[in-house]
Parts: C-alpha cells; sequence; structure tokens
C-alpha cells in the first residue's frame, strides 16, 4: 500500500467511524441539511464494513446493515417519472421531511458519477435490493439527460457534466454520448489550457473538477479517453500545486465558502495528494477524497512541498467566457510564496456569484497556528454577515510587492464607512499606528491610516478600523530573515517596525499611500480625482503586462 492510499483509508477509517456512531435520525437518514452528506458517509461506513485492511472498530454486519439502510432510502429519494421537470433529481436538503423536500438540480451532478464507481466498487458486496436500486437509479440517471448542456460558461457545473457523459456513454455503451463528452473533454482542456480558468481558485468547486474527472479516469476503457482525462488531471494539480502551502491554498479566490476562509478545512483532498500537514477532526467537506485518487507527478508534487527558494507567481486569468486575452478582459493575480508565509491576491474586483470573491491575504501553512491561517481586510459588502468573515465590497484598490500588502480603502460617503480585518492567532503587540505580531514563524507589521479596536477570538483576532479614507499596509518577515537583520524577538520587531511607518496623504480628490519597506524600495499606491490608480515601486510603474496564462 502506497503512502497515497495510506492517507486514504486513514479517512476512510475516520468517516466511517463517525457514520457508524452516529444515531440515525427519524427519517432514517444520518442528515437532514444536505442529502449528498448520507451518500458520503454511508459509502465510507459501507466500504469499512466490508474492506478488511480498513481499521473498523465496530460490529461489521451492524455497519453493513447501516449504511444499506441509508443508500437505499437515498436512492428512494430520486424523482423516477419521466415525465417530470425533476426526473432523475433528488433534493438537496430534507427539509421539511425527506418525502416533501423539493427537487434540486445540484445533487445528481457530482454524486451520480461518484455512485458509479462506488457501485462498480463494491456491487459484489451488495444485497440484491440495493444492487437493483442503483441499477434504476444509473437509468433514471442516464434517460434523464441532465448532462446534455453545451460548454458556454466551462465552469464546474459543466466540468461535471462532461464527466457525466463520459461514465454514463461508457456504461450505457452510447457511442454517440461517450463522443460527445469526449469532445466536451477536449474543449474545456484546450480552453483552461489558452486562457486559464474562469473559477480561479474556486473553493469547493475545484475539487469538483478534480473529483468528476477522476472518477470518469479511474472508470474509462478508452485509451485516447483516459489519456486525455490524464492531461485535464495534470493540468488541475498543477494549478493546485501552484497555490500550496502545507495545506492552505494562498492568494485570491474567485468563490470561497465559510469553511475556505479565513481558515482552510476542506483539505481532505490536499490531505492524500501532499500529506505535509495532520489530518484535522473537523471535516465538513468529505465528498469522496478516501476513494478518488489521480497520484501527481513528482515534479508537480515537488512545486508544491519545496518552497525553500521564495516565488512570484504573476498570472492573467479570463474576467469571462467569450473575451479574449486584452486588458480589459482580464484578471491579474500577484502571488509572493516563501516556505513560512505567502502574500498577494487579486489587482481587480469582480462581482462574482454571492459576492464571494476573496480579493487579498496573507497565507500561513496549516500548521503555523492553532486557529485561522489567513490574515486580511475587506469592506463589507453585499451579502455581508456579522462573523461571516467574506461578501467584500469594491472599493480598495491594491499593489502587492514580494512580502508587502499595500490596500487603499476610499469609501463613498454613502456607504458603511468600517473596515474589518482578522488576524491569525499569536503574539501581538497594539501601537497607535498598527500591530505587530509574530504568528507561528512569522512577523507581521499592520499598519492602519484610521484608529481601530481588536477583539481576541479563540482562533483568531477580528479588527476594526473607521474611515471613509483608510489604508493598511501589511509587511511580513519569517524568523530566518529577521534573524538576518538582527531581531531576534518580537519586541525587537516592533521598535524596527515603528520606524517603517506609511506616508497617509488624503485630500478630496486624491489619496496618496507611500511605504519604504525592508529592502529599502519605496512603494507608492495613488487613487486620482477619477479613480485613475498609479502604482509605483521605485518610481518604476507596476508591469501587469507581464504577466502569463494561469
Amino acid at each position: 500500500m502506497t503512502n497515497l492510499q495510506q492517507r486514504q483509508v486513514e479517512i476512510i477509517t475516520k468517516i466511517a467511524a463517525k457514520a457508524y456512531q452516529q444515531p440515525l435520525l427519524n427519517s432514517g437518514f444520518l442528515f437532514q441539511q444536505d442529502v449528498r452528506d448520507n451518500f458520503y458517509y454511508a459509502s465510507y461506513l459501507f466500504a469499512a464494513s466490508q474492506d478488511q485492511t480498513i481499521p473498523f472498530e465496530g460490529d461489521r454486519e451492524q455497519a453493513k446493515s447501516k449504511a444499506e439502510g441509508v443508500l437505499l432510502l437515498l436512492l428512494e429519494l430520486q424523482d423516477q417519472q419521466p415525465e417530470s421537470a425533476t426526473y432523475g433529481h433528488w433534493p438537496l436538503n430534507l427539509f421539511p421531511s425527506p418525502e416533501e423536500a423539493s427537487k434540486n438540480t445540484l445533487p445528481v451532478e457530482l454524486m451520480g458519477s461518484l455512485m458509479v464507481i462506488f457501485y462498480q466498487r463494491y456491487a459484489h458486496e451488495m444485497s440484491v435490493s440495493l444492487r437493483s436500486s442503483f441499477d434504476r437509479t444509473f437509468h433514471h440517471i442516464y434517460q434523464s439527460n441532465f448532462y446534455r448542456k453545451p460548454l458556454t460558461a466551462y465552469n464546474h457545473h459543466e466540468a461535471k457534466y462532461t464527466a457525466a457523459k463520459l461514465i454514463f456513454g461508457q456504461l450505457y455503451e452510447d457511442k454517440a454520448l461517450l463522443e460527445d463528452g469526449f469532445q466536451s473533454l477536449r474543449s474545456t482542456l484546450e480552453r483552461i489550457q489558452a486562457v486559464g480558468m474562469v473559477e480561479y481558485s474556486a473553493l469547493p468547486w475545484f475539487w469538483h473538477w478534480v473529483q468528476a474527472f477522476t472518477c470518469a479516469w479511474e472508470l474509462m476503457k478508452d485509451e485516447a479517453i483516459q489519456t486525455t482525462l490524464a492531461e485535464m488531471l495534470d493540468y488541475l494539480w498543477n494549478v493546485r500545486a501552484t497555490y500550496y502551502l502545507g495545506g492552505a491554498w494562498a492568494g485570491a479566490h474567485s468563490r470561497i465558502w465559510p469553511h475556505d476562509m479565513p481558515k482552510d478545512t476542506n483539505v481532505l483532498h490536499d490531505y492524500v495528494q501532499f500529506g505535509d500537514f495532520s489530518l484535522p477532526d473537523h471535516m465538513p467537506r468529505t465528498e469522496y477524497a478516501g476513494f478518488l485518487a489521480y497520484e501527481a507527478s513528482e515534479a508537480i508534487k515537488a512545486k508544491a512541498l519545496n518552497r525553500f527558494v521564495p516565488t512570484e507567481v504573476k498570472r492573467q486569468v479570463p474576467k469571462q467566457v467569450g473575451q479574449g486575452l486584452h486588458d480589459h478582459d482580464v484578471l491579474h493575480s500577484y502571488l509572493y510564496l516563501t516556505e513560512s508565509f505567502a502574500v498577494g491576491g487579486m489587482y481587480e474586483r469582480i462581482a462574482e456569484f454571492d459576492n464571494e470573491q476573496h480579493r487579498w491575504d496573507v497565507c500561513l501553512p496549516l500548521c503555523a497556528t492553532p486557529g485561522v491561517n489567513h490574515a486580511y481586510f475587506f469592506h463589507p459588502g453585499n451579502k455581508f454577515s456579522e462573523g461571516d468573515l467574506r461578501h467584500q465590497n469594491e472599493y480598495v484598490d491594491v499593489l502587492f510587492h514580494r512580502n508587502v500588502i499595500m490596500a487603499s480603502y476610499q469609501i463613498p460617503e454613502d456607504q458603511s464607512d468600517q473596515i474589518i480585518g482578522c488576524l491569525p492567532v499569536g503574539e501581538w503587540v497594539e501601537e497607535t499606528n498598527g500591530l505587530f505580531g509574530l504568528c507561528g514563524q512569522v512577523y507581521m507589521a499592520v499598519y492602519m491610516d484610521q484608529p481601530f479596536q481588536r477583539e481576541v477570538q479563540l482562533d483568531r483576532s477580528v479588527v476594526t478600523s473607521k474611515g471613509n479614507k483608510n489604508a493598511v499596509v501589511i509587511e511580513c518577515m519569517d524568523k530566518l530573515a529577521a534573524q538576518a537583520k538582527g531581531i531576534v524577538n518580537l519586541q525587537q520587531f516592533v521598535s524596527c517596525m515603528n520606524t517603517k511607518q506609511p506616508d497617509y496623504q488624503t485630500s478630496k480628490e486624491a489619496f496618496n499611500l507611500t511605504y519604504t519597506n525592508l529592502s529599502e524600495e519605496i512603494l507608492v499606491l495613488s487613487c486620482g480625482p477619477d479613480r485613475e490608480i498609479t502604482r509605483l515601486v521605485n518610481d518604476q510603474p507596476v508591469d501587469l503586462t507581464t504577466y502569463t496564462v494561469a
């Protein structure tokens, strides 16, 4: 058994134990919130009950019976009426009861394909009734044609449709559907290789790409299709490795959920692939990391795991489908990665779905601190709610340069004048002009133009600062770099950084922010009267034309 397979077994063992110990609801399900979790947990429990190589502390026959009971109930919830508008679909949430819950288009997209690989692995262990129920389910998925949609957005939905075309085309020997899926696969791969992914670093949807195409790759018998699927997975894992830092996902995200920010907790696929951090007890999205794995090349794994030499990643990604690679059509992403931290984000703001774009941050490896591992500030926007540090507004301009972030918040008078920050657990010193901390191996200087308040919580500090004209400057350095400058503790760092105050120049028409970093480089971020933005490093404009396709 390889190290990768051992990590999968570890995941199966943990999730199966939770499924075994968790009492069933009155409905007979394990979960009412998301129907897919019932499938995932029951799958892991069934696997542990049948595979003697998987450690399991419990009665395996009882475990199998419990898993089969949940799976049978789940399969019965599928709409199996061909004349129905929701034919082939399941409810998403089982409220007010499983029978009354409305059907939703989402569950079948990924769960339908994963069901096929589960069935093909474990059908010989299933009861006759469960095998028959799966057979009926697959027939209705295939006949529903939910996946027969053209490529228009090149997003995670279409990635899952493409995988479903391949999987069900092969399962039902539908050559036309299989060829349609192959063409969709080639077109998608060509598209993202040429211009990048519109859903840049979108979590958890990136993992849906990975799971869907890994599932198809494992099942596929056609050599040419499987080879192209491998090319797709190589591309995806190379993207992941580019922004990987000890289990964390560094840099800007087009979409995130609460379990993605300010702490990375959707990490099971990373754990299986890279294994350089401890498997957490809390697993908010189990999905199929324990069953599916496409092992990345040694070069890709080395990119993710070897951060000894600091790296700048300058990428452009498409702003929307159908546009070319012109300056006004693309976004520009910057990231500076070291062994201990990463700094960067997206230069442009865009209104993503549900306003979930995460613009910039400082990122630490998962093992660096006991709490959150991202530091960032934002002006709250549409859909923001207390305690959920997402949903940012548009009123920020940024400059990224290696270990420094500069952010200017010029907020209209009719908007809330408060910006919010999140900082990792660490040893922090408050000064009138900012905060200075040691978080794990990283010193952080966080300067703010306006007065601030800090609330210390168990797993983070939450900072608020009021003012329609505000700014934040952050500079990071690890302990080794600090020692090279004669800094051996936090107080010496505070003394040093207190001499590096940013210069804030404000008028009605303009805002000018200047900062000289520890390398004596002069950084300038200016916002003029007509919203024109100037970014200078040692009097030279920041050149975004050098950014390459992600």
